[in-house]
């Protein structure tokens, strides 16, 4: 079960967000996860600074995941969702930060998985 949760600085319509969850949904099979038990979570207008300056436009991105996808996997899985911020919502490559959070303890429906 992978979740991803992306905290960005611009406005973002409910047709961007769709666009962007169908996005990420593609995007997790790289760290070899099925869309299938993908939830996502995306906050918009957010206040973000890095290194004591205000973000116009940035992005905070945090991956979620049952086991421990490699680091190639989570390379890979980086370098997309960077390209998606860029042509979704024109952020920065050097804007976008994500990281990635093995999960060894994962429950759904009352039982550990």
């Amino acid at each position: 079960m992978p979740y991803i949760e992306a905290k960005v600085t611009v406005p973002v319509s409910p047709e961007k967000k769709e666009a962007l969850k169908a996005s990420f949904g593609k995007a997790v099979s790289l760290i070899q996860k099925p869309e299938s038990w993908l939830m996502v979570g995306i906050e918009d207008s957010r206040d973000l600074w890095f290194a004591g300056e205000k973000l116009e436009k940035g992005a905070y991105v945090s991956v979620s995941a049952f086991g421990n996808p490699s680091r190639s996997d989570c390379s890979k899985m980086a370098a997309e969702l960077t390209k998606i911020l860029s042509q979704e919502l024109s952020i920065p490559g050097n804007r976008v930060y994500i990281t990635f959070h093995p999960v060894e303890n994962w429950s759904w429906n009352g039982s550990l998985f």
